[in-house]
């Protein structure tokens, strides 16, 4: 019996990992990572990999626990929408104990790493666990659940700046905002393809009430709020040429997601969501590196 439990362990944890879509922290991660370098700049010029570390394991964490707890509440609606209808607590492939345990560890860590950053952290921690709880009941109860969304993504920066400072920062709050905004913008687009189901089952969300043309319209204007955020904060933390030039890929890449994703053809739209949204964070936390490293971040 032990060594079939043995074997069957890998199993639960794969099914896990699939459930959470953990690969998905290439979405946030890097706007983490961003304000936590930009801190370091600001404080004394040097990497603290410690830190970073412990940044990487909260954000993960975090993450981790929303989307778990986010498909055991949906897990009703996920069963009723064919595109969702294969999602591992749909199949039976993860039991909901189990998914509890998962999201309960990642919790822990969650809150474990946050302890070992500094008080501040720790005692902030559950404000940025209850948006993540509340969001799925979104949906449920209100027609702009991505605005949900965004404000629970914004923590991520001013969580990041606060793991290295330990102080509040404005500077880090614009960071957020803008990230959450454009998460908030993205997943407009996202929703646009259960319209019909959503519809039908009684899901509220800004393309099912009030129609897709209106949520495309949306998400271009949240990401034209999304560039203006960032360049303010560029002009707050007195950036240098590379974040800039972040800048300008990120916006050439929004311009090329409103381009292929438009009101009467969403054909394209995964390839909006997972490779551009995914290509804008890593561009633009690859810009911000080496806009640090030059003005003086020591590694």
């Amino acid at each position: 019996m032990s060594s079939a439990a043995a074997i069957a362990q890998p199993g639960r944890t794969k099914a896990f990992l699939r459930l959470v879509m953990i690969e998905h922290s290439v979405f946030a991660l890097p706007f983490a990572y961003i304000a936590s370098l930009t801190a370091m700049y600001e404080w004394d010029e040097n990497i603290h990999w410690g830190r970073l570390l412990l940044v990487t394991v909260c954000m993960v964490g975090l993450r981790t626990f929303a989307m778990a707890v986010n498909r055991i509440i949906d897990r009703e609606i996920d069963a009723r929408n064919p595109r969702t209808a294969h999602r591992e607590l749909v199949t039976g492939a993860m039991s909901v104990r189990h998914a509890w345990t998962g999201a309960l560890i990642a919790l822990v860590v969650f809150l474990g790493a946050a302890a070992l950053l500094n008080p501040l952290c720790l005692a902030l921690a559950p404000v940025a666990v209850v948006p993540m709880v509340v969001y799925p009941y979104g949906k449920r109860f209100t027609n702009f659940p991505q605005a949900i969304l965004g404000l629970a993504q914004a923590m991520g920066p001013v969580g990041g700046w606060l793991a290295i400072s330990g102080e509040w920062s404005w500077n880090a709050v614009i960071l957020g905002l803008a990230v959450g905004v454009w998460i908030g913008g993205f997943d407009l687009i996202y929703a646009c393809q259960d319209v019909e189901t959503d519809r039908e089952i009684g899901v509220k969300s800004v393309p099912a009430r009030f129609g897709v043309p209106a949520a495309i319209w949306g998400a271009r204007a949240c990401h034209t709020v999304t560039t203006a955020l960032f360049v303010w904060y560029a002009l707050a933390t007195g950036a240098g040429a590379f974040f800039w030039l972040g800048l300008v890929i990120v916006a050439a890449a929004f311009v090329y997601e409103h381009r292929i994703v438009r009101p009467h053809d969403l054909t394209r739209l995964n390839r909006a969501f997972f490779s551009v949204n995914g290509f804008i964070g890593i561009a633009l936390f690859v810009c911000a590196l080496l806009d640090l490293l030059v003005r003086g971040l020591t590694v």
